[in-house]
C-alpha cells in the first residue's frame, strides 16, 4: 500500500522540531531516536509499517495544545495515537508526521452517580473506566474485543462498539461530552455532563472522524447501573446459514438479548484448542445473553429458545451458574487470540442489515473458495457488525495483496446489500480506496468540506480515510 514518502527538507528540519517540542515538553515525553521510533511505525494492522519522525507523549490538555501548535507553525503532520490497537492502520504514521500519543493522559477527572458520568482522560483504557466505578454498582456500556488495550481516545475516533453494544449502543451512544484540541492548539468543549448540547450535534461529527478534526483528551462518559443478573444460552447449529437465520428472527420477534454473538467451526476449533471452553464441534454457533431479573431472563431465554428450536439447533445449553455462563464467553473472548496462533490473518468489519446474514454468509464461503483462502468468522450478529478473519501467509509472496482483493470484494458485498464498509474498526489506510464503491464524489466532497473548516491544513491524521491524491491536493 502506497504511503507517502518523507520530505527531504522535512527531515533535515527534524532536528528544529525536536528542539521545539523539548520546550513544552519533558525530556522523557520527546521520542526521536531512531530504534525507539520502531515501536510506533505501525498499528494492529501490522501489515504496513512506518516509522514517524517523532513521537510525543503529554500528560494534559495543555500540553497537547502546545504542541499542536509547534506542528501547526511547522506544517508537520500530526497522527493521534491511543493505545495502538487500530486494525484498519487507523494510527499508522507517515515519515513526515510526529505521532501523539495519549498514553499518559490516564486520570479519572470526576465521578458523579446522581447524574450518571464519569469524566476521564482519553488515555485512560476502556476496561478500566468500569474500573473506576463498579465497586458502586455502575460500569461502561461499550466493550470492545480489545478492551482491556484500547484506549477512550481511540474508541472515540473509531466510534468503537462490542459484544452489547446490541442493547447498549456503540460509543456515540454513551459520549456527552469532550475537550477537543484543534490543529492550531485551541481548546474547545463540546457536549457535556447532559444529554444533549444546543446547535449543531458537534459531538456527532468528532465521535468516529478517526482523528482527523482534532485531538480529544478528556471525554465524558454516560455509566449505567449493574444490571440486576445476565445470563447467556449457547446454540450449535450445523450450517452458518442456519444460525444466520436465527438471528435474523430473533431480531425480528422483537426480543433484545443484550449480545448476539457468531462463531464458525474454523474459529470454535481454534479456541478451544487455545482456552478450552466446552464448545460444540459444529459448523456455527451462537452466544445470546439476556439480562435482568430472575423472572425476566428466564422469560426472554424461553423465547430466544423456542425460536431456536425451529431451526433445527444440534445443542442448546442455558447457563446456570456464573461459572457456566463465564466458560461460554471464554472461548468467544479469546478468538482473535487464539486465530492468531494458527495464522496470519486480516480481520474486516463491514456491517450489514441482519436480515442479509445468511447471503452474506454464503458470500463470504463462495469468495473463500475462488480465492483460495479460508476464512473464519467470529462477529457481533445481533447488528450485523462482520468480523470475517482472512487468513494468509505474510511470507508467501503475493498472499497479502490477494487477501487484500478478497477483503474489498467481501467489503463491496456489505454495500451492495444494504450495510457499509465499517462498523467499528474505521477506514484508516485498509478502506480508503474503496470509499468511492459507497460514496459518490459529492458525498466525499461534503465529508471533506468538514475536515476543511476542522483542520484547513489537513495536518491531522494524514493518507487515511480519504484517498492519498485528495490528501496531497488539500495540503498544497
Amino acid at each position: 500500500m502506497e504511503m507517502p514518502k518523507i520530505d527531504p527538507f522535512t527531515l533535515a528540519r527534524k532536528d528544529e522540531l525536536v528542539r521545539a517540542l523539548r520546550t513544552v515538553l519533558p525530556e522523557d515525553a520527546v521520542v526521536h531516536a531512531e530504534t525507539e521510533l520502531r515501536a510506533y511505525e505501525c498499528d494492529a494492522l501490522t501489515a504496513y509499517k512506518c516509522p514517524p519522525l517523532a513521537v510525543v507523549l503529554p500528560r494534559s490538555t495543555e500540553e497537547v495544545s502546545k504542541v499542536l501548535r509547534i506542528c501547526h507553525d511547522m506544517n508537520i503532520p500530526v497522527v493521534p495515537r491511543g493505545a495502538g490497537t487500530s486494525l484498519a492502520g487507523g494510527s499508522l504514521p507517515t515519515a513526515d508526521s510526529v505521532i501523539l500519543g495519549v498514553a499518559r493522559l490516564t486520570e479519572v477527572l470526576e465521578v458523579n452517580y446522581d447524574d450518571r458520568f464519569v469524566r476521564v482522560q482519553t488515555g485512560r483504557t476502556n476496561l478500566s473506566v468500569t474500573g473506576a466505578v463498579e465497586a458502586d454498582g455502575f460500569f461502561y456500556a461499550p466493550d470492545p474485543s480489545s478492551q482491556l488495550a484500547c484506549a477512550i481516545a481511540g474508541n472515540i475516533a473509531m466510534n468503537s462498539g462490542g459484544a452489547h453494544c446490541l442493547k447498549y449502543g456503540v460509543t456515540t451512544n454513551n459520549l456527552l461530552g469532550v475537550t477537543l484540541v484543534q490543529m492550531d492548539g485551541t481548546v474547545v468543549e463540546i457536549g457535556g455532563a447532559h444529554m444533549d448540547a444546543g446547535g449543531l450535534d458537534l459531538l456527532g461529527v468528532v465521535c468516529g472522524s478517526e482523528g482527523q478534526l482534532g485531538v480529544v483528551t478528556e471525554a465524558t462518559l454516560r455509566v449505567l447501573p449493574k444490571p440486576e443478573g445476565a445470563r447467556p444460552v449457547l446454540i450449535a447449529f450445523d450450517d452458518n446459514e442456519t444460525a444466520g437465520a436465527c438471528v435474523a428472527d430473533i431480531i425480528k420477534a422483537g426480543v433484545l438479548p443484550v449480545a448476539i454473538e457468531f462463531m464458525d467451526r474454523p474459529v470454535i476449533r481454534a479456541t478451544e484448542a487455545f482456552a478450552g471452553a466446552g464448545y460444540p464441534d459444529v459448523e456455527a454457533l451462537l452466544i445470546v445473553e439476556v439480562e435482568g431479573s430472575e423472572a425476566e431472563i428466564d422469560e426472554q431465554l424461553g423465547l430466544i429458545e423456542e425460536i431456536a428450536r425451529r431451526h433445527g439447533p444440534v445443542e442448546l445449553r442455558r447457563s446456570t451458574s456464573d461459572d457456566e455462563s463465564a466458560r461460554i464467553w471464554l472461548g468467544r473472548k479469546s478468538a482473535f487470540g487464539a486465530m492468531g496462533q494458527i495464522n496470519d490473518y486480516m480481520c474486516l468489519d463491514g456491517t450489514i442489515p441482519v436480515s442479509e446474514l445468511p447471503r452474506v454468509l454464503r458470500g463470504i464461503s463462495d469468495l473463500s473458495e475462488r480465492y483460495g483462502l479460508k476464512v473464519g468468522n467470529v462477529f457481533h450478529a445481533g447488528d450485523g457488525n462482520m468480523h470475517p478473519l482472512i487468513l494468509f501467509d505474510a511470507n508467501k509472496p503475493g498472499d497479502l495483496e490477494l487477501c487484500e482483493e478478497m477483503g474489498a470484494e467481501i467489503l463491496k458485498l456489505c454495500v451492495e446489500v444494504g450495510g457499509c464498509l465499517t462498523g467499528e474498526h474505521g477506514v484508516g489506510v485498509e478502506k480508503r480506496d474503496l470509499m468511492g464503491h459507497q460514496f459518490t464524489a459529492d458525498d466525499m466532497e461534503a465529508q471533506m468540506r468538514v475536515k476543511d473548516v476542522f483542520d484547513p491544513k489537513w495536518l491531522l491524521n494524514p493518507a487515511k480515510v480519504f484517498p492519498l491524491a485528495t490528501t496531497a491536493e488539500r495540503r498544497a
